[in-house]
């Protein structure tokens, strides 16, 4: 186990690398691998069979965790765009059949639920991808009848999420190769620079000034963490981020969606602030009064387009951030200026995929981050 220490500095490099141990930091910046290890299967053909086909619906299957958060994000930020109907569920539905295509993603391939599903599918005639290790009972249901996207690159589940959005992504721009709904998908490699990208505006070497995850970290530590969620695909990555804070043990952040979080945060506003001389070992309820609470800052995820209504309505919270992607670029960022993570400026078209994603990365590397320092 990784030793949190408030006594780290996020600018201490050395220090920060030698505490982890558990290898958090490297993990967290895996995303652009992720997505170009499901982009190599694409080109070797694993989804060749779905070129030219008109689904009724596509269904996706998830376990737990970050499969879900996946299938949440991308009927959130897409499902509304394209002619394909996009069903999530947790079990392959029993109206399923040769006019559907079946993704089933997860973790875990001795699920169950999983295993039955990839059965129930094929045996009714569906087109099956399996976003899922190929090993044990889910090999055995596929028996070379689906079309397999195990991961290539190993991460703990709290990090796979990416992998999972680049293969639902992969399935629909595989259906819609050569029509002309493929222009509502990102490409899978540019996604990926724009990961590496911001992975190194996030490295370790970088001061905190000039690295957006160790900002946020810095403007954690020591708070009680809200996160919210401007539209319903943020409100999902909030819920996400407070998944891998748990999940790290790097903070337990409440997450919502913006609305609930104007009515609730308020309430808190009383709750007397820490102070510096404050010694909970030392500190009587009957002679020094109740015991103080930690300030509590509320963390804004929005993409550039919803960014000034945003602002706006969290100008009524006493302490909120709201938090954008940063420019995506061409190439790896120059020495020249520094990354103002307060004051991101979107470059070409970046689509609202592309943003979550990179929200994505940098809130795993910012509760990677917390975890070394301390968290709270």
């Amino acid at each position: 186990m990784t030793a949190p220490s408030s006594l780290l500095d996020l600018d201490d490099v050395d220090a920060l690398l030698a505490a982890d141990v558990e290898g958090s930091l490297r993990f967290a910046a895996l995303g652009g691998a992720q997505i170009r290890a499901t982009q190599a299967a694409v080109d070797e053909g694993e989804l060749a069979r779905l070129h030219g086909l008109q689904p009724r619906s596509v269904v996706l299957v998830t376990g737990v965790g970050a499969a879900a958060r996946a299938a949440d994000l991308l009927i959130a930020t897409v499902g509304g765009r394209i002619g394909i109907p996009l069903v999530e569920t947790t079990v392959t539905p029993l109206w399923v059949g040769p006019l559907d295509v079946v993704v089933v993603a997860g973790d875990d391939a001795g699920d169950p639920r999983l295993v039955e599903s990839v059965d129930r599918a094929l045996r009714r005639g569906a087109e099956v991808v399996v976003a899922a290790p190929d090993e044990g009972p889910l090999r055995a249901a596929g028996a070379g009848r689906a079309h397999a996207l195990p991961p290539r690159v190993t991460v703990p589940d709290h990090n796979a999420l990416l992998r999972y959005l680049a293969a639902f992504l992969a399935v629909l721009v595989a259906i819609e190769s050569g029509r002309a709904g493929a222009a509502a998908y990102p490409d899978l490699g540019r996604l990926a620079d724009a990961l590496d990208d911001e992975a190194l505006r996030d490295h370790p070497r970088n001061e905190v000034f000039h690295n957006p995850a160790k900002s946020l970290a810095a403007r954690m530590q020591g708070r009680r963490v809200v996160l919210a969620g401007a539209t319903r695909a943020t409100t999902h990555l909030a819920r996400h981020a407070g998944d891998v804070l748990l999940r790290t043990g790097a903070a337990v952040a409440a997450a919502a969606d913006l609305a609930e979080v104007i009515a609730g945060v308020p309430r808190f506003a009383a709750a007397t602030p820490l102070s510096a001389d404050y010694d909970p070992f030392f500190h009587d309820e009957q002679l020094d009064g109740p015991a103080p609470g930690m300030p509590l800052r509320v963390f804004v995820l929005a993409s550039d387009a919803d960014r000034p209504l945003a602002e706006r309505r969290a100008a009524v919270l006493a302490d909120a951030d709201v938090v954008v992607a940063a420019s995506v670029q061409a190439g790896p960022p120059g020495p020249a200026g520094p990354v103002d993570p307060a004051q991101p400026t979107p470059v070409g078209a970046v689509g609202e995929i592309e943003q979550t994603a990179v929200l994505v990365c940098r809130l795993e590397m910012s509760a990677a981050y917390l975890r070394l320092i301390g968290g709270n």
